[in-house]
């Protein structure tokens, strides 16, 4: 199953300038998920990280694949288990081991996968990688915990 950015929007909250996710290439539900950020020059951090030497911050590749793992989970869910949690949060709770490989660079196609590992009592985890033309430029274990509105 392939996703544009109308339908990302429709699954995650985020938007302009925080949604990191362009399109989804393939989602295999509540296993894995291959989506693409484009990097761009034109992205609002570019002019101070850094003006000579223009480099995709490291935490905002960990964000993207945070938000491919969110779009996994959200669409692997059941109509009736989305409508009960249309109101909850999913939010950012670990990242281990967490690597950086290379910078990423304006141009770039950031390609992003992430496998679920584990869901038990609504704490997700998932192995993440990002790589640029086939070349592993991060990666991290991931997790996420569900939230009903009012304990978060």
């Amino acid at each position: 199953m392939k996703l544009n950015v109308q339908q990302i929007r429709k699954i995650l909250p985020h938007r302009y300038p925080f949604l990191l996710v362009d399109r989804v290439e393939e989602i295999e539900f509540g296993e894995r998920i291959h989506a693409i950020k484009n990097v761009t020059v034109n992205e609002p951090f570019f002019p101070g990280h850094f003006p000579e030497y223009p480099v995709f911050p490291g935490v905002l590749i960990m964000e993207a694949l945070a938000q491919a793992a969110a779009i996994l989970t959200f669409a692997s869910a059941s109509e009736e288990e989305t409508l009960q949690a249309a109101d909850d949060l999913y939010l950012f709770a670990g990242i281990d081991n967490a690597r950086f490989k290379r910078p990423v660079m304006p141009g770039d196609r950031l390609d992003l996968y992430a496998e679920m590992t584990a869901n038990k009592r609504g704490i997700y985890k998932y192995k993440a990688v990002a790589r640029v033309d086939g070349q592993v430029v991060a990666e991290a274990e991931l997790m996420c915990a569900h939230r009903k509105m009012g304990d978060a």
